[in-house]
């Protein structure tokens, strides 16, 4: 494997998975209001953003990577506005 996809495939990892704690406590508790809205919709725009550039460069580990994290981030921002 390429030295250069495999920083990129573990960069992609932990940045995607770096949410997952908080998305999993966030489902579990139901208690998101130390949540900031602001940062969630930033977070969500840019990882929307991410989408489209690794899609435009077909970037595979970029791509999903960002589809991870949108459905992550698309799950808490939903549990902030339902819960606040």
């Amino acid at each position: 494997m390429d030295s250069t996809l495999l920083i990129g495939l573990i960069a992609a990892s932990l940045t995607t998975f770096a949410f997952l704690p908080q998305s999993i406590r966030a489902i579990k508790t139901k208690h998101t209001k130390d949540l900031s809205l602001i940062t969630l919709i930033m977070l969500e725009i840019g990882v929307i953003v991410w989408i489209i550039y690794g899609a435009l460069i077909s970037d595979i580990p970029l791509l999903s990577a960002n589809i991870i994290s949108f459905v992550f981030m698309t799950i808490t921002l939903y549990l902030k506005v339902k819960y606040g």
